[in-house]
């Protein structure tokens, strides 16, 4: 029940006029938490106890991955999804913060690990287009490489002869690859330079021919990944796996002599690194990088400053002077809000999960199937689950997982399928609606009615106008005029409608009463035929057709011999539609 009165404040003032007993301070932090929940922008509704149960449910996901990826060198979340999960911590943290729990921090799930020589720093990520030009507006000399989708290392070559090799991991410290970066080709055993110690860093990643990132990552990072958290590599891994060296520390301050020096120790970068002054440079390399052939994946661009803080400055966190704009996510993690289930004409029930607006490939998802009934039931989604999101075929949304279900399952109203078939719903009796609305659609469309979805069906019906299949044909102009919504020109074009239904031919009848597999028959098929005809033929007799097996013609019998199909006959045949008398 909504009330009119306000949350309670308790200005910094009141606590120093007045002495208050020891015991009432955790009462009134719990008050001053609820109304830092009540004041925050999209707050969960929650009771203490959920607050502190979903908070560390997700923390303690967060951590999970957080040991494969830095540990296991696995990544069971595309980072678009990791992302989104840390931001929906912070924002829970912010909004309940008497129970907030930081996620794990990475270097406490790492072990057996040697320092970076240099810091790597990470990357802040911009979230679109308006965020990329804001971050230029506030730069001088700026440039841009792709974001090379690999795992990314540290290469340590001393008096030129390569000395060590170590994972990333919590960006201070990381695991020993030494003995892999020995036996990938692509990694120079020396290099044309003798001072004691050259620090590099960059990324290993999987060498594609012609990868087109709008088509996936094909694993890319999975296969890197992998590759380095064996024991050792096969042939195959040693030569696919290679190397994109994206910053050289300790090297020339200018980015362009920087290059070149890079070019002259063997690796050169000088075909994906270039100057960018404006946001629509940056959109067409971004674009480019992320339509045309690489012979690596990519998740997005690194925009550079050309000038920065020298090596002995640099801490494991994303500095200011490089940031990174991602491609359009291929998952993204959605909350559910509500879940619904349709009844469609045939009795088929597929659950339709409405969850927050989620963007997923520069589109906003609002609502996705579950596929099956079936699946829903394996799932159990209900308000409140997290779910990992993808997009089939780049074009429809799915859901691959449950993330997180919710900690308290919502109650909903589900619908028993064993209630529904092919040949239930005929009239719009109780828990029948659905199913008769979308026979009624079905009825209406494949007799080329104009101006009636399902919003006019559904007029019609809460009229009382509706009571049957055909009650349609008994209304006249005068009853139309009076349902809400009709005026005297809809109810016109209905009553077109209704007389042109009675010109159609007995084929296109018989599919819109829903025969089974009506549309299968070729024309020649319904010459000479006739609603009688059909209902004479017995399941052989219709398994001599093509196309129509044991399931199929038993389908059409009970069809054709169903006592609600029967009386919609008769009504027909009343009304002197053709093949029906």
């Amino acid at each position: 029940m909504k009330t009119d009165f306000p949350a309670p404040h308790f200005p910094a003032k009141f606590f120093s006029s007045f002495p208050l007993p020891a015991a009432l301070f955790p009462l009134l932090l719990c008050i001053a938490a609820a109304q830092a929940a009540a004041q925050t922008p999209d707050c969960p509704p929650w009771s203490d106890q959920r607050a502190r149960a979903e908070i560390g449910q997700l923390r303690q996901k967060i951590a999970q991955w957080d040991e494969a990826y830095y540990f296991k060198h696995q990544s069971l979340v595309e980072d678009a999804v990791y992302d989104q999960a840390r931001a929906k911590l912070a924002r829970w943290n912010r909004c309940f913060p008497l129970f907030a729990q930081a996620a794990t921090a990475p270097h406490k799930v790492v072990g057996r690990t040697l320092a970076h020589p240099v810091p790597h720093t990470g990357l802040h990520k911009l979230a679109n287009a308006a965020a990329v030009a804001d971050w230029l507006g506030a730069q001088r000399e700026v440039w841009i490489q792709p974001k090379v989708d690999g795992v990314a290392v540290t290469l340590i070559y001393q008096q030129g002869k390569l000395a060590r090799m170590i994972s990333r991991g919590d960006g201070e410290r990381g695991q020993d690859w030494t003995h892999h970066a020995r036996a990938i080709t692509a990694i120079l055993p020396e290099i044309p330079d003798s001072r004691a110690q050259l620090v590099l860093q960059g990324e290993v990643y999987w060498r594609f021919e012609d990868h087109r990132q709008r088509n996936g990552s094909n694993n890319a990072r999975g296969l890197a990944s992998g590759a380095m958290a064996s024991q050792a590599l096969s042939r195959e891994q040693a030569q696919r796996l290679a190397i994109f060296v994206w910053d050289w520390p300790q090297g020339p301050a200018a980015m362009p002599e920087r290059l070149q020096a890079l070019k002259a120790l063997g690796y050169d970068s000088t075909a994906f690194t270039h100057l960018v002054t404006t946001l629509e440079q940056v959109r067409q390399w971004r674009g480019r990088w992320y339509r045309e052939p690489l012979p690596f994946a990519t998740d997005g661009i690194v925009l550079r400053l050309g000038a920065r803080p020298q090596a002995e400055h640099w801490r494991a966190e994303p500095p200011r002077w490089a940031a990174a704009w991602k491609h359009p996510g291929e998952e993204a993690l959605a909350e559910v809000v509500d879940v619904h289930f349709p009844i469609g004409r045939t009795g088929k029930i597929v659950p339709v999960i409405e969850i927050r607006p989620t963007l997923l490939d520069d589109r906003q998802i609002r609502r996705i199937s579950s596929g099956s009934f079936s699946q829903w039931q394996k799932w159990d989604i209900r308000p409140g689950d997290q779910l990992r999101i993808a997009l089939a075929g780049r074009t429809i949304p799915k859901i691959l997982e449950v993330v997180l279900p919710a900690t308290q399952r919502a109650a909903l109203e589900i619908p028993d399928p064993g209630d529904y078939s092919t040949l239930s719903c005929w009239r719009p009796t109780a828990r029948c609606e659905q199913q008769f609305l979308a026979r009624t659609q079905w009825l209406g469309e494949k007799l080329g009615f104009r101006g009636m979805g399902q919003g006019q069906w559904r007029s019609l019906l809460e009229a009382g106008a509706l009571p049957d299949l055909l009650a349609w044909t008994k209304l006249s102009h005068q009853t139309l005029t009076t349902i809400p919504g009709i005026g005297d020109e809809r109810a016109a074009q209905f009553e077109k409608n209704f007389e042109q239904a009675q010109m159609r031919s007995f084929r296109d009848w018989m599919i819109a009463l829903g025969m089974p597999s009506a549309t299968v028959f070729a024309e020649d098929f319904w010459r000479g035929e006739n609603f009688a005809s059909l209902a004479q033929r017995s399941a052989d007799d219709w398994q001599q057709l093509p196309d129509i097996g044991p399931k199929r013609a038993e389908s059409i019998v009970h069809f054709m011999r169903h006592a609600e199909v029967l009386t919609l006959r008769r009504q027909l045949q009343t009304l002197q539609i053709p093949g029906f008398f």
